[in-house]
């Protein structure tokens, strides 16, 4: 097993960087322990053979492990609300003439993992090494986890929306690894939800019905949910006889993420509210409400 340990720093080219922040208190929700491994020497245990000119010769002259995918939480957004934690899996594939028997993922926001107080946040994995599954002879996909708590790792809403994702691997010789900290993106968002009510019910064919809701979203910062104001939230009705919703108009939402329109009765059927979602916070469509008209 390969251990992650954190080490103060290595020589030549593998320098790590220092912390970014100080570690975390217990039951302080406003810093998070943004330690984040920036080479393989902390990762792979590779600090002594890179620090040799012998060695980095010897990987000059050899091929670095290619990798070539990086999924994240299955290509899906990463969404959390207030208080619950999230454990989302990592698979990197790589290949290597000799194997890959290790792989590295973290999840960080910034702008350079090697410089102090440009880091505010940072998801490692964890696992010591990750599971590595061989495709063929020289090709493995090796799996990772990592858990984030939106009370500490998320604990400024500025948080919310695109993330770094490193990616390492390790050859089966234990001595030529790849290592990129910006190998792709990972979007981070804050829980949405979304209500509506369509009264009154049941309505009288022609009569006006009014249809209200809220659209709110999780506050990292003070861990509740809070109105999303000023914006286009679509109203979308379908008949009781089909499948099938269509957009009637779109409304903003106001000061409070509130929502109210009106529309005149027609025939019995559903009335719900659709989002799309922004960059920050994902789409969100509410269940339809059914009003009889009489």
């Amino acid at each position: 097993m390969r251990i992650r340990a954190t080490v103060a720093a290595v020589s030549g080219a593998l320098a790590l960087s220092a912390l970014a922040v100080p570690a975390a208190q217990a039951g302080d929700h406003s810093a998070a322990n943004l330690h984040k491994p920036t080479s393989a020497a902390e990762v792979f245990g590779t600090a002594a053979k890179g620090s040799s000119k012998a060695a980095a010769a010897t990987r000059a002259a050899t091929a670095e492990p290619v990798i070539s995918k990086v999924v994240v939480n299955g290509g899906k957004g990463i969404v959390l609300g207030t208080t619950a934690t999230k454990t989302i899996s990592v698979s990197v594939t790589a290949s290597h003439p000799d194997g890959v028997v290790d792989a590295y993922a973290d999840l960080w926001h910034g702008t350079d993992p090697s410089s102090e107080n440009t880091i505010d946040g940072a998801i490692r994995p964890n696992e010591d090494a990750a599971t590595c599954t061989k495709v063929n002879a020289t090709t493995s996909t090796c799996k990772l986890t990592l858990t984030i708590d939106p009370r500490y790792d998320l604990y400024k809403n500025s948080l919310a929306g695109t993330w770094h994702v490193t990616a390492g691997a390790l050859a089966g010789n234990d001595t030529d690894f790849a290592w990129t900290d910006f190998y792709s993106t990972a979007r981070v968002q804050r829980l949405s939800k979304l209500t509506v009510n369509a009264a009154p019910e049941p309505v009288k064919k022609g009569g006006t019905i009014t249809v209200t809701g809220k659209l709110s979203r999780a506050n990292w910062e003070d861990h509740a949910y809070h109105g999303y104001t000023g914006q286009p939230v679509k109203l979308q009705f379908r008949k009781k006889t089909s499948s099938t919703y269509t957009t009637v108009k779109t409304i903003k939402t106001n000061s409070t993420g509130n929502l109210k329109t009106t529309v005149k009765a027609s025939v019995d059927g559903y009335w719900r509210y659709s989002f799309a979602g922004t960059s920050t916070t994902p789409a969100v469509t509410t269940a339809g409400d059914f009003v009889d008209v009489k």
